[in-house]
């Protein structure tokens, strides 16, 4: 993407891989980085030759350690109004943990601190697979900020009440190991095993039918506070568009004929 320093942003093979580039502030996270990822996911999203998604930080110490505190300093000396829950009214919205319409799937792979907004992007993440020198935590309770980015709503949910108040309360951080082991982190490899570990993964997305993939993902995340009934009699427009697809029909085609399906997108 033309003029991006923030952010690297590479597309090939139905794969967009998207690095959050500042390694010597461990990936932390200004203003003039949200604004590219903005651009970036709308790409993503708009680009039906795009799958799949992967969001990593360069280098080897953190995949973010959240929002660049040193920037926040200077916005607030200079008189700028303190943000709360969301990133409406600010650069870059709707940002990654906001975006809850984005149909394709995003996989987050970590290696080192996935700290405050990083950590909030991760869980806003579909997969996520981390090293396991990796480090999690919200620290924003220490530092007199609040988790804002959608930390206290995803963590509340994806982690039993108790354990998620214990972490979001006092700014405690946990290893990889205790992520795996409640569920927000799908595999926990060693650092040199990430990358290929990753691959795995990504290749069986790219190998599934994508509006499979975009209707069961759009499906999933829209009924998961449904009564189970409604849940069931829901209009999903994803699914609309793929029941009606050629994709659909190639399916159970290919097996019939014994052969590798060749997916068209449509």
């Amino acid at each position: 993407m033309t003029g991006t320093t923030r952010v690297r942003y590479v597309k090939k093979d139905h794969v967009a891989r998207v690095t959050l580039d500042r390694p010597d502030v461990l990936n932390a996270m200004d203003l003039r980085m949200h604004e590219e990822l903005a651009e970036i996911w709308d790409d993503v999203e708009a680009d039906d030759e795009v799958r799949v998604a992967v969001l990593t930080g360069a280098g080897d110490r953190a995949f973010s350690v959240g929002q660049d505190l040193k920037e926040r300093a200077r916005r607030d000396a200079g008189g700028t109004p303190a943000s709360s829950f969301g990133s409406r009214g600010q650069p870059g919205w709707p940002r990654l943990t906001e975006r809850f319409g984005l149909s394709k799937p995003v996989v987050a792979r970590i290696d080192g601190y996935a700290l405050g907004g990083g950590l909030e992007l991760a869980l806003a993440c579909d997969l996520a697979i981390a090293s396991d020198r990796s480090v999690f935590g919200l620290p924003e309770a220490r530092l007199g900020l609040v988790p804002g980015a959608g930390g206290v709503f995803r963590l509340i949910r994806q982690l039993p009440q108790k354990v998620a108040m214990g972490y979001l309360l006092t700014g405690r951080r946990f290893d990889a190991a205790t992520a795996h082991a409640y569920g927000l982190l799908n595999e926990v490899v060693p650092a040199d095993r990430l990358d290929e570990c990753v691959a795995r993964w990504v290749a069986d997305l790219t190998t599934a039918a994508p509006l499979s993939v975009r209707a069961i993902k759009e499906a999933a995340l829209r009924s998961v506070d449904l009564p189970l009934p409604d849940a069931f009699t829901a209009t999903y427009p994803w699914e609309e568009r793929r029941r009606g697809s050629d994709d659909a029909a190639e399916g159970p085609r290919a097996f019939a004929e014994k052969r590798a399906p060749v997916w068209s997108g449509h």
